[in-house]
């Protein structure tokens, strides 16, 4: 099952079922016959909503990125693409209408943004961490929290697949 990003930027991720274990009385059916029939077990749900923030989201949305495109080249950052990448990043977080098409449109090289964006994904949320204090470093402000940095750099990539 491949991973699903919503557009408020929620990931549908496969979550693998709990083990059951069954107990002594798994082998009598629910009706007390004893006709050894085990009583029907029920099923936990195979998937699980990731918001920007939680545990393992930015892991999903480095592994739904790469499902976009599964034969992509390993990711490499440029400087070139980290400023844009940086650049981008901080005028769709003080855009008051957050239009990330806009801005996608403004990159003069979309490409290497992207590989910019996709490697701080890859480190994780310590790397998206760092890459917010970057960007306020660069730009001025006041370092994105991780997981609005991480929403931005997730609606970014789908605008440029």
């Amino acid at each position: 099952m491949d991973i699903i990003r919503n557009d408020d930027g929620t990931l549908v991720v496969p979550v693998e079922p709990e083990r059951q274990h069954g107990t002594d009385d798994s082998a009598v059916s629910p009706s007390g016959g004893g006709d050894g029939e085990a009583a029907p077990a029920v099923a936990a749900p195979t998937t699980r909503v990731l918001h920007p923030g939680e545990g393992g989201y930015d892991e999903a949305l480095a592994e739904w990125d790469l499902e976009q495109n599964p034969d992509r080249e390993p990711v490499v950052s440029t400087v070139t693409g980290r400023h844009e990448a940086m650049a981008l990043v901080h005028a769709v977080a003080i855009s008051p209408d957050h239009d990330v098409a806009a801005a996608v449109k403004g990159l003069g090289n979309p490409v290497e943004c992207g590989e910019a964006l996709r490697h701080v994904l890859v480190g994780g949320v310590h790397s998206v961490e760092d890459f917010a204090t970057e960007v306020a470093e660069a730009e001025g402000g006041d370092p994105l929290p991780a997981h609005e940095a991480t929403k931005i750099i997730g609606q970014v990539l789908a605008e440029l697949d």
